[in-house]
């Protein structure tokens, strides 16, 4: 039987800061049901650990690894959720902390925790075919399996394969730490190893290193090939091109179905759609929005401009005044796109609802109860979102990019085709019109718009899909496809 070993640095249900942990949660259960023993490492972040696992968490054993010339404790955990093993790293010098990410220390944090992962394989007597690391913060692990840890037979034989989720987080850290974390030599501090700029690159050195790179998306990783989109690892990326593959992401079926969600007031499905009517006016109540027929536009996402949010505060000026519409946003971000959207919620009462805050159940509930989904990101390398809206119904309202791109088909008037919108030049103008479009679709053409809800709410974005070209991928680096 084929052994991978995913790591990552969060994973759902137990803490996630985006979708890597979704994916970090629901990649490897798919892929289990390909027939492959998959299990999964990441931190055991003491404080941020949901009560109601505990009881389920084992003690596994406890080893020490050494760092700057002093040993260091690793505890090892286990919890096995479903068919899938969790092995959860516990040190609470680096994982007892308030927050996941972005402290002073975090080359220290996740150095360890990756050299961890590796030499916890020996103690467990579990040698898998693959490492499968995911951003930055594993990136390195394929740097390590050949520099650090090459002369450990058991290890010689691990492929390995790297996964770019938003290649704008890179890993960057001092050459210093190639002696005092690491405890490894500058052989690869080069153009063609890990550095860069005259500091090491954790992800360029995965990327060079890595048996296989892999991005969320077909588009992304043509994108990220491009000085546009490449973040200055262009260059590496193209050199790389032949092990470069880009494969979207999926969504999780049994969670996202408004047939079974918990979260909303009403269930329904593509065959019945009157709950949905229900949620839109359960959803209109709890954000304080007077229960009209008009369209009702929603955005859930980080208040960055990364995601399109201060194009979205200048589109919202002039379709707000001139269209008998409303608009929700739930998030959080830059203190100034937080801003600017309170400001307008306080111009446009009963048109537009400002929630600065994450609540996943209310983020449920809008993908339900809302009728269009505005997603209008500079760059998605997949993006989850824009899916868990359409299986519920609720068309997206894209700008042409990455993940985007792959997995939204605009409306073409002349065909009828389509399960969304979707516009390319990047500017206000180009989306207030887009949303003037969907706008006029939705209260002058009800057929039209039941149509593409129902073209959206059969789109098979499930993961067996992707876990399907992950074990390609797999078979590929180990000579057998």
């Amino acid at each position: 039987m084929l052994k991978v070993l995913f790591t990552a640095a969060e994973s759902a249900p137990f803490y996630k800061t985006g979708g890597l942990g979704d994916v970090t949660y629901a990649l490897p259960k798919a892929i289990k049901k390909q027939g492959v023993d998959i299990r999964v490492a990441i931190p055991f972040y003491e404080k941020k650990f949901p009560a109601k696992y505990l009881p389920k968490v084992k003690d596994l054993t406890h080893f020490t690894l050494e760092m700057d010339g002093r040993p260091v404790y690793v505890g090892l955990k286990t919890i096995k959720l479903g068919d899938v093993t969790y092995y959860l790293i516990d040190n609470r010098q680096y994982f007892n902390r308030d927050g996941l990410y972005g402290y002073w220390d975090d080359g220290g944090r996740f150095g360890y925790f990756q050299m961890a992962v590796i030499e916890m394989l020996q103690v467990i007597e579990w040698i898998p075919d693959v490492i499968h690391a995911n951003d930055w913060h594993t990136a390195f692990i394929p740097v390590l399996l050949k520099e650090k840890y090459g002369w450990i037979k058991p290890y010689q034989q691990i492929k390995t394969q790297l996964t770019i989720h938003n290649l704008q987080f890179q890993g960057w850290f001092p050459p210093s730490t190639l002696a005092t974390v690491f405890g490894i030599g500058r052989e690869g501090f080069n153009d063609d190893g890990f550095g860069q700029d005259g500091s090491i690159n954790w992800l360029k050195g995965g990327i060079n290193y890595a048996d296989l790179v892999s991005t969320v998306s077909p588009s992304y990783a043509k994108e990220i090939q491009t000085p546009a989109f490449g973040e200055h690892l262009d260059g590496t990326l193209r050199k790389q091109s032949g092990k470069l593959v880009g494969i979207l992401n999926g969504i999780d079926s049994e969670v996202y179905n408004p047939a079974t969600d918990q979260n909303l007031a009403y269930n329904y499905d593509a065959k019945n759609l009157a709950g949905k009517a229900k949620d839109k006016k359960a959803l209109q109540d709890e954000m304080h929005l007077p229960k009209r027929t008009d369209p009702l536009f929603a955005m859930v996402s980080r208040l960055t401009r990364q995601k399109g949010a201060d194009l979205l505060v200048d589109a919202l000026e002039n379709f707000l005044v001139q269209n008998n519409v409303q608009v929700l946003v739930l998030g959080t971000g830059d203190q100034d796109l937080e801003e600017d959207l309170s400001s307008l919620q306080d111009r446009f009462p009963g048109q537009l609802a400002v929630r600065i805050d994450f609540d996943e159940g209310l983020a449920q509930r809008i993908y339900a109860g809302a009728d269009y989904f505005m997603m209008p990101s500079a760059f998605e390398p997949s993006g989850l979102a824009q899916m868990m809206a359409m299986r519920y119904g609720t068309l997206p309202i894209v700008h042409e990019t990455g993940g985007l791109r792959d997995s939204v088909l605009a409306y073409n008037a002349e065909t009828g085709a389509g399960d969304g919108f979707s516009f390319w030049d990047y500017n206000a103008g180009v989306l207030t019109n887009i949303l003037r479009m969907a706008k006029s679709v939705y209260a002058d053409q009800p057929k039209v718009y039941a149509k593409l809800q129902q073209h959206a709410m059969v789109k098979d974005f499930d993961w067996h899909h992707s876990a399907a070209e992950y074990l390609k991928g797999y078979q590929r680096i180990l000579g057998k496809a």
